[in-house]
């Protein structure tokens, strides 16, 4: 059988994932600089089919954070398929231009590097993140929080290093679709164009999720499951030929 490069991402996750995280991360716990998904404040920003984009102030911050959530056309499944592939950032974020895995995990906690392009005058910003996922067999719901550690890895030339973001995904099944809440703050370094700002803030999230829809329908992330261990917790995204 030919095996394919998500399938290989998962054979990766498999082995570094030998010794599981003996805790369970707690959506506040990780994710406690955010705002709550129902909080009153948030605005709404753009509507494009099945997007939704609302932006929020932060208090300790000049830049906004923002919500977005999606129906996508796809099962949780094939999301995860694409979410556990390190190099997928090039296939669905909206300017990642460079993205893989670096140092020791597993499935529950693992670490990447990623890069961001910029429209020129502005330079490119690189991020170093750590990522946790978690889920349950009983609600069905996948949570993944992303939040940089930017002194795991040496700065690069040419490059601005991110050192505040923190992104939250949550993954609803509904059937043969997916409903899709992403919350995220970025503090992106050094001055930048509020014109640019204000349009990352929708952009991002609306082209990416666009194109995170189509991706998910590739061939070579089809066929994947959600592996569960006795007590019900996520352990695992693994294809069925495996």
């Amino acid at each position: 059988m030919r095996t394919t490069k998500a399938h290989s991402i998962t054979g990766w996750i498999a082995a570094m994932g030998a010794t599981l995280l003996a805790t369970v991360f707690s959506a506040s716990s990780v994710s406690a600089q955010l705002p709550a998904e129902d909080a009153k404040d948030w605005k709404l920003r753009e509507e494009v089919g099945n997007i939704r984009v609302y932006t929020v102030d932060q208090t300790d911050s000049s830049f906004k954070a923002f919500k977005a959530e999606a129906l996508l056309d796809t099962p949780i499944e094939n999301l995860m398929a694409v979410m556990i592939n390190p190099e997928s950032c090039l296939e669905w974020v909206h300017n990642c231009i460079e993205s893989y895995a670096f140092g020791e995990g597993n499935f529950h906690d693992r670490y990447a590097y990623s890069v961001n392009n910029m429209p020129w005058p502005v330079t490119d910003r690189d991020y170093v993140l750590r990522i946790q996922t978690r889920g349950n067999r009983a609600s069905g719901e996948v949570i993944m929080d992303l939040n940089a550690i930017p002194n795991q890895r040496r700065e690069f030339d040419g490059r601005i290093r991110v050192d505040r973001s923190d992104t939250f995904y949550r993954f609803i099944p509904r059937g043969d679709q997916t409903k899709m809440i992403w919350i995220q703050h970025t503090d992106p370094n050094g001055s930048l164009p509020g014109w640019l700002v204000n349009s990352l803030l929708v952009d991002i999230p609306v082209r990416s999720l666009q194109a995170l829809e189509k991706v998910a329908q590739k061939p070579h992330y089809q066929g994947f499951e959600l592996v569960y261990d006795d007590a019900g917790q996520l352990i695992s995204v693994r294809h069925s030929t495996e």
